[in-house]
């Protein structure tokens, strides 16, 4: 049985998010997601007059159809889903948190997957020719990352997803956006951390409600040879699941020559997927005023208001350098006082100071 909760989250993503329009096609790719909530999503695409196509599937499935597999027979399953991809005007991915380790003892087929079929029918299709959004829909296992009761956490939860005025955050980046349309040198300072870059003629993406939910975030890209000095990461990041925490890189010429974090052999494998793994695809401002704490969920943690993220991996089309990798792993820096603090300091100006936006083209970010 629905709710009202589900209705308005999928209105917001069919009539908003990827802005559906008559006789456009959408693929809703739903993992151990409610039926009602994706019979919600399927009755809005057919209200905004759209083609819906469903992929039903489970954390488990996947497991399964890792364990046993091949590259070659990745490479079939890639071949399959890329063509259906290309027929896509947009893409619903919605996941409900069951297990992120499920995958955890599977590192070889892990990097598989990333190569054979995550950069062929994701980075490669679904990233760059499609309307796309992606989310989480609450469980239990999120409730207790986010340290609350199941209850508390499906308040959180719809309080940042559906009662979020998006256009109006939307509103509220383009002074930001501007300024670092003009911007040539970032540099971030913060424990572990200083490190330098430039990200001249890359441009801005403002992120509010097209692409995730719950968004909050403005991204721009380095060139991709500029970055130099450290930085360590203090939140925990699921990655292949496994969680890495204490990451810490250091980077010359634009690419990571050492890394440290709990595990230092699993962070080498992703680091070593290829040649693009080791090079940075993004560099992100969070700053949605609702989401302030880590829970080990990127689609969450990236937003916290008061972060950066640096991406080691794939650069997206719409802010490109040229980095091209089967990884795109957003490691989140958080720099409020709890956290440490830190500075943000763009062509010699001071922008950003222990999370809060201290330059006026960026203080409308705070929300405040």
């Amino acid at each position: 049985m629905s709710n009202e909760h589900e209705r308005t989250l999928a209105n917001l993503l069919v009539r908003y998010s990827v802005d559906l329009q008559p006789k456009q096609r959408c693929l809703i790719n739903a993992i151990d997601v409610p039926e009602s909530m994706v019979e919600e999503l399927v009755g809005a695409v057919y209200a905004a007059g759209g083609y819906p196509q469903v992929q039903l599937s489970s954390i488990r499935i996947e497991q399964a159809l890792l364990a046993g597999c091949t590259e070659e027979s990745l490479d079939t399953l890639a071949d399959a889903d890329a063509y259906r991809m290309k027929q896509m005007d947009a893409y619903i991915g919605i996941r409900g948190e069951v297990n992120p380790r499920e995958h955890a003892h599977l590192s070889e087929q892990n990097t598989w997957y990333s190569a054979h079929y995550m950069h062929p029918v994701h980075h490669a299709i679904r990233v760059p020719h499609t309307k796309w959004v992606v989310l989480r829909y609450p469980t239990q296992l999120m409730a207790y990352q986010a340290q609350m009761s199941t209850r508390a956490f499906e308040q959180y939860f719809w309080s940042v997803t559906t009662a979020v005025d998006y256009q109006e955050m939307g509103k509220a980046m383009m002074k930001a956006k501007a300024f670092l349309d003009r911007t040539d040198q970032v540099r971030i300072i913060a424990p572990g951390t200083d490190i330098s870059f430039s990200i001249k003629g890359m441009g801005a993406v403002p992120c509010a409600g097209r692409r995730n939910i719950p968004d909050g975030e403005i991204y721009s890209c380095p060139i991709k040879e500029s970055v130099e000095g450290s930085i360590t990461y203090n939140t925990p990041s699921t990655y292949r699941g496994h969680c890495f925490t204490d990451v810490s890189f250091t980077v010359k010429q634009g690419k990571i020559v050492s890394a440290t974090a709990d595990d230092p052999a699993a962070l080498q494998a992703v680091l070593d997927t290829d040649e693009g793994s080791r090079y940075f695809g993004e560099f992100a401002l969070g700053c949605n005023p609702n989401i302030t704490f880590a829970m080990d969920n990127t689609l969450f943690d990236e937003k916290i208001a008061g972060s950066i993220h640096f991406t080691p991996g794939n650069a997206y089309a719409e802010c490109d350098n040229g980095n091209r990798s089967s990884v795109h792993w957003d490691l989140v820096q958080i720099q409020t006082p709890a956290y440490g603090g830190g500075e943000i300091y763009l062509d010699g100006q001071l922008i950003r100071k222990d999370g809060l936006f201290v330059h006026e083209a960026f203080t409308d970010l705070n929300f405040a």
